[in-house]
């Protein structure tokens, strides 16, 4: 796990200014990658790295450089490790070789690779997956693409045709963030970074707010469009790729899109054998390091799995929980550490776990915003800074259990087309109106005939919809006159072209497709990497791996989804390392108890001077801000995640807008 930038232009290669401004790129994000640093510079072409070493400790550093396409060529690798002392900083050029590569994440198949590569002819010099990556493009071009295994963000200039390939991996796990100039007043360029901040360090860029974006925002809660909250700063998104030329121009190509092939000729008793055995050959993958690798454990069962699937590995595991103290105190419910504590106990393995205090809580959400480059309304991406904090501790990577969900069909949401079919054979008009009449005289079940009265499409374009603002309430809380709000796209239209690509498929399907181009993408994974390389530290998900995926989009949705379970295959398969309890435990997400901390005089005071600050009166109607505050306090109305988007993307335009600085780290136990 590392972090990459660097930046095509018309420079020399012993240009200084270029030099410095590369090094400030690398600096900024020196989180990601605190073991070593290197730098590639050559006419037109600046390539940086910062690295967390995890494979080849000695030999895998990066930028690596290849002299020819030839199979009995040598690499050139410039960073040195620092093992604690400031890091040392080689810098290297076109005489050391025709290639270049930056690679953020993992090929977790890379030995099997290099073994067909060998057989072939082609010569090693270390024993890192990045080595594996650049001479795998040499050998077989961009259709290495399909043959790689893994988490992944990477850069390889060719110094003979003056171009540069870009890749992401297929889910979009790893970020790739770039802008291309094109200003009279300035050099052209073309720019590119793990994060954000790095992009910001470049002087070519001038830092502008994308509106577009926030619109989206509030519906979606997480910033759902290409571009980013910066203008002209985007997203590499999933399962894409790259060309980029000296000239300034671009090709871009979808590599991989994912398909459902469903299997209706399995029973269920094989394909709960097929998953078990999908998960734990993932497991034996993602544990491949020259580090020790450790695991989450919460409550829930993805995590639980994924543990117990890694402790057969390796009896010795770390594992990791957080909880509230709220919740720790409570006579009433279980936390996670409580839950994670008896399961680790049950498995034999090795707990750490931490408590989490309310004062902690609100001391690190500037920290959090500012890792996380765009707002980020989720409040659970501050539980896993505390998770990722005590974990770096004791290890550099652990495997975590995002992915489940969006593959298997774990959110109860994806029952919903289930129970609307209940009443499929009323016709729309009529629970149209029925819903209209419900609404009116404030009857329960209003909700429910609305959503039975119209497709998916109509009504579900992510897990936030339901408590993220909607169209009308987004465009009052902007203070939208109604001729400019009808302007303004509806999350809807965002998703549509989503669904016509799998239009054919059931509604659920439907929805988990939509997921895995938002939600998963824009809020789960964001927040995984952002949070764990805040501490140095290597997130890895198993659940999110090429052939897993394979096996699950030809699980159909019975076997996934009843009116009475989520992720049934999933549980069943896991009962085979876990306890019954555990594997049929309800989702409930991670438990963060903003709701009443937003109720208690303090906070409300706290936000409602954020809500009526120079910031808020930028972008929205005050009036509404305190509404929403009063609603929520006096309990009309949950307004909790609504409070936090505006909260959150107020304090991030501060951080980025205003005060332009990295916030302070504040002192936690």
């Amino acid at each position: 796990m590392c972090g990459i930038c660097g930046f095509m232009g018309d420079f020399e290669a012993n240009d200084k200014k270029s030099l410095s401004v590369l090094k400030k790129m690398c600096d900024v994000m020196a989180h990601r990658g605190p073991d070593g640093e290197g730098q590639y510079v050559d006419e037109g072409i600046a390539l940086g790295h910062r690295r967390l070493s995890l494979i080849d400790l000695e030999g895998g550093n990066q930028p690596m450089v290849r002299a020819t396409g030839e199979k009995a060529s040598a690499i050139t690798s410039p960073a040195l490790r620092a093992d604690g002392t400031p890091c040392m900083t080689k810098t290297l050029s076109k005489k050391h070789g025709r290639y270049a590569i930056v690679f953020n994440g993992e090929i977790y198949n890379y030995r099997d690779l290099r073994v067909d590569l060998e057989n072939d002819g082609w010569k090693f010099e270390t024993q890192s997956d990045t080595e594996t990556l650049l001479v795998g493009y040499l050998a077989w071009g961009q259709g290495v693409l399909d043959k790689i295994r893994g988490m992944f963000a990477f850069a390889i200039w060719d110094a003979e045709k003056k171009e540069l390939f870009c890749a992401r991996d297929f889910f979009g796990i790893k970020p790739f963030y770039y802008t291309v100039i094109k200003d009279e007043d300035k050099p052209s360029a073309f720019i590119f970074a793990s994060e954000i901040k790095s992009i910001l360090e470049h002087p070519s860029y001038d830092r502008k707010l994308n509106t577009e974006a926030l619109d989206q925002y509030l519906c979606f809660q997480f910033s759902a469009l290409p571009e980013t909250f910066f203008k002209g700063i985007f997203k590499l998104e999933p399962g894409h790729c790259c060309v980029v030329r000296t000239d300034g121009s671009m090709t871009m190509r979808r590599y991989w899109r994912p398909e459902y092939r469903f299997n209706e000729n399995r029973d269920m008793d094989k394909t709960v054998e097929a998953i078990h055995d999908a998960i734990r050959e993932s497991v034996r993958y993602h544990n491949v390091a020259d580090v020790e690798v450790g695991s989450f454990l919460s409550s829930g069962i993805d995590s639980s799995y994924m543990a117990a699937c890694l402790a057969k590995e390796n009896p010795d595991i770390e594992t990791f929980t957080v909880g509230f103290s709220e919740y720790g105190n409570s006579k009433e419910a279980r936390d996670e550490i409580s839950w994670a504590r008896e399961l680790a106990q049950d498995l034999g393995i090795k707990n750490d776990s931490k408590h989490i205090t309310e004062e902690e809580y609100w001391k690190v959400l500037p920290r959090v915003q500012w890792h996380m480059d765009e707002p980020s309304a989720d409040p659970s991406a501050v539980a896993l800074y505390f998770v990722d904090m005590i974990a770096a501790k004791k290890v550099k990577a652990v495997l975590s259990g995002e992915g489940a969900d969006e593959f298997f069909g774990g959110y109860r949401i994806y029952q919903t087309p289930l129970a609307n079919a209940k009443v499929g054979w009323v016709p729309k008009p009529l629970l149209k109106g029925a819903a209209s009449f419900m609404k009116k005289h404030n009857l329960r079940g209003e909700n429910y005939l609305t959503r039975a009265s119209q497709s998916v499409e109509d009504w579900y374009y992510t897990n936030a919809n339901a408590v993220a603002f909607d169209t009308k309430e987004r465009n009052r809380i902007r203070g939208y006159a109604e001729e400019l709000a009808q302007d303004i796209p509806t999350p809807q239209q965002i998703t549509a072209p989503v669904y016509g690509e799998v239009s054919d498929l059931d509604e659920t399907t439907r929805m988990q497709y939509v997921d895995l181009y938002f939600w998963l993408v824009g809020d789960i994974l964001l927040k995984t990497d952002k949070m764990s390389m805040a501490h140095s530290l290597e997130s890895r998900v198993p659940f999110m791996d090429k052939k897993v995926f394979a096996l699950s989009c030809t699980i159909p949705t019975e076997q996934k989804i009843t009116q009475s379970q989520t992720k049934i295959a999933l549980r069943r398969a896991a009962t085979r390392l876990i306890p019954l309890d555990w594997a049929e435990k309800e989702k409930l997400g991670f438990p963060v108890p903003v709701v009443g901390w937003l109720k208690q005089d303090r906070y409300y005071d706290l936000i409602k001077q954020w809500f009526t600050s120079d910031e808020a009166k930028l972008f929205c109607d005050i009036n509404e801000l305190v509404r929403l505050l009063d609603e929520h306090k006096e309990s009309v109305r949950d307004n909790t995640r609504r409070i936090w988007i505006v909260y959150m993307f107020l304090m991030w335009y501060r951080i980025y807008f205003v005060d332009k600085s990295i916030p302070e780290l504040p002192e936690l136990d």
